[in-house]
């Protein structure tokens, strides 16, 4: 048997592990993740610094929550640069708490070896898309097989057209194992695909199922406004969605305003593998102002936290579907006007909109449309106070003062 290759991932099912945020320069302004992606060196002025997103036990071995860039203890970034040397860039990185070394590895080899026939299933970008710079690029790759007639004698290195990937020899790997080191997980990417032809085509009939949902869904994104395709919100899997991923998308609305949509709560359940709408129901965040940096913006963090209560609770969706309920999140990373003294935030959902409709129809049925509404602690309050009464109260309100389901910070409250 020939060399081995495996794709090397770090294991988010350790037991309280800690999370490593985006990372910052010397000057504490953040560093785009994309940059080491690339598969170039790159040069940055000055120290780098890696804060800790989630405290927790510390790992050899790391991908940072904001990309699949490697942040590596001194002893792991020995082996590479020993395995490795003109595979990987080892940039010295100061992680927030550590007193040991770190490095951050950029991989700086690309090799085009991924084996679409061997795979279970590959997906391109397509003109359709509307991404040119993605086009011809792998959108989706599952249960990836490289051919390792290709790779040559690269160690480590990202896979041409899906460098979201980093594929490491069986050398590597052995090395890691030897040493004990905390945080990897290794998938084996070398050789004949493990998924049958009866597998790869309920997989493509999923897929076409998923598809059709979500065309179905863009189409009435559009006619809300401007589907803004230049922001990439990653895709998370969450088993507690129907197809398992959690997916956002944003649209540019007249007068600067920003809807956010979540964009899977009406997938077919993954379990059942047939035409559904799942949950029937999406949530719709909108505020007045352009928000410039989605990803790092209070309103696609209300509407995630709101969207957790929602996907995993049956009795909250029902509720959500019958119309006006309220309910609170945690306020940490929260604009302060919204935040209670308790630290949470409320929400009304289900507000009326002139602008937003109630439902919309997909080939599978139809969608509820629930907006969500971002209260002050005021209103809060007098929710808490006058329980379904004030529900309707607030709604009466918010419609009369022409803002309706809109939700901002720089407003009085209503009551």
């Amino acid at each position: 048997m020939g060399q081995q290759y495996f794709d090397l991932f770090d294991d988010l099912y350790i037991p309280d592990r800690w999370h490593l945020e985006r990372p910052l320069d010397e000057r504490g302004k953040e560093i785009p993740t994309w940059l080491f992606d690339r598969g170039e060196p790159v040069h940055i002025e000055g120290r780098i610094r890696i804060p800790v997103n989630i405290p927790g036990k510390v790992l050899d071995f790391t991908l940072l929550t904001s990309g699949p860039v490697p942040v590596v203890h001194a002893r792991v970034a020995a082996i590479f640069a020993e395995l490795a040397p003109n595979d990987v860039q080892l940039i010295p990185v100061d992680v927030e708490g550590q007193s040991d070394p770190y490095f951050l590895i950029n991989i700086t080899r690309v090799v085009k070896c991924i084996d679409d026939e061997a795979s279970s299933e590959v997906l391109y970008w397509t003109p359709e898309d509307d991404r040119p710079e993605k086009l011809g690029h792998y959108q989706s790759v599952i249960g990836m097989r490289i051919d390792p007639a290709k790779v040559g004698e690269a160690q480590v290195f990202r896979t041409w057209g899906w460098r979201v990937v980093s594929v490491v020899s069986e050398d590597i790997k052995v090395a890691l194992d030897r040493i004990g080191v905390t945080g990897t997980k290794f998938t084996w990417v070398t050789g004949p695909s493990s998924v049958s032809p009866e597998e790869r085509a309920r997989s493509r009939k999923w897929r076409e199922l998923l598809d059709t949902a979500e065309a179905a869904r863009d189409a009435t994104w559009r006619t809300l406004g401007n589907l803004d395709k230049a922001v990439t919100t990653p895709i998370a899997m969450n088993d507690s969605w129907p197809a398992h991923r959690q997916i956002w998308r944003v649209i540019r609305r007249e007068g600067g305003r920003t809807l956010i949509v979540s964009h899977g709560l009406s997938d077919p359940f993954y379990e059942r593998r047939e035409p559904s709408v799942g949950f029937g129901l999406e949530l719709a965040l909108e505020t007045d102002v352009a928000v410039k940096d989605v990803l790092k913006g209070w309103p696609l963090l209300l509407l995630e936290r709101v969207a957790d209560e929602v996907a995993g609770h049956e009795h909250v969706r029902e509720r959500v579907k019958a119309g006006l309920l309220s309910m609170e999140v945690s306020g940490k990373r929260m604009p302060k006007a919204l935040v209670t003294d308790e630290g949470r935030v409320g929400v009304l959902l289900g507000v009326e909109s002139r602008s937003v409709p109630r439902h919309f129809s997909t080939p599978y049925g139809e969608v509820r449309l629930v907006t969500i509404k971002a209260l002050l602690p005021p209103e809060l309050a007098y929710l808490l106070e006058h329980g379904e009464q004030g529900q309707a109260e607030l709604a009466r309100r918010f419609t009369e003062s022409g803002e309706a389901h809109l939700s901002h910070v720089r407003r009085r409250p209503t009551v």
